[in-house]
């Protein structure tokens, strides 16, 4: 077995975008960074089938189209709420249970983050306005799925990316060869 530069694709989890981050119209700049890493083959994006569905309400053609632009899960449909895990996501977060059809949608967000082993990127919660919805409950999540928000989820990525071209530059001064063009550029 031979070690070699890492290559481009980060090792991280598949990164899950919730409905609310799907930037339709290229205005959160924390989801223009993550859009270019995906589409420079630095990470890799999803979304599950339920923000798929989600994002296609009320007719907004930008949405719809930014939407048809992901990879989606299909497994929505086959979710089981009597799964252990999705029964601890419904307490963890709606402990009081569930009452709008948002709630439930949350849940399978979650759930299908979980079963993945995606990080769950999102804004809903976690603020003072909405302290708290998924952001604000996921410690009460940890152990089950990873949940950040859109600038956490750069800033991880950030160094990932800083840790990646570190040690291609340590191996290549080491072992010797060629840093590949991206590095230091993503």
């Amino acid at each position: 077995m031979s070690i070699g530069m890492q290559r481009r694709l980060l090792y991280t989890p598949i990164f899950h975008i919730d409905t609310n981050l799907i930037n339709a119209r290229g205005k959160l700049h924390t989801m223009n960074q993550i859009e270019k890493w995906a589409d420079d083959d630095v990470i890799l994006v999803n979304m599950s089938g339920v923000s798929f569905k989600e994002a296609q309400a009320g007719n907004n053609l930008a949405r719809t189209k930014k939407a048809l632009s992901h990879i989606f899960t299909l497994t929505d449909n086959s979710i089981n709420s009597n799964d252990p895990i999705y029964q601890r996501i419904e307490v963890a977060l709606f402990p009081d249970g569930i009452k709008t059809e948002n709630q439930q949608n949350d849940i399978k967000i979650v759930f299908e983050a979980a079963k993945y082993h995606a990080i769950l990127v999102t804004r809903d919660g976690g603020s003072r306005s909405q302290p708290g919805g998924i952001l604000g409950n996921r410690d009460n999540l940890r152990g089950i799925v990873s949940i950040m928000s859109d600038t956490e989820a750069v800033a991880y990525i950030r160094d990932k990316i800083r840790e990646r071209d570190e040690f291609n530059h340590y191996f290549a001064q080491e072992f010797g060869g060629e840093l590949s063009p991206w590095t230091g550029k993503d």
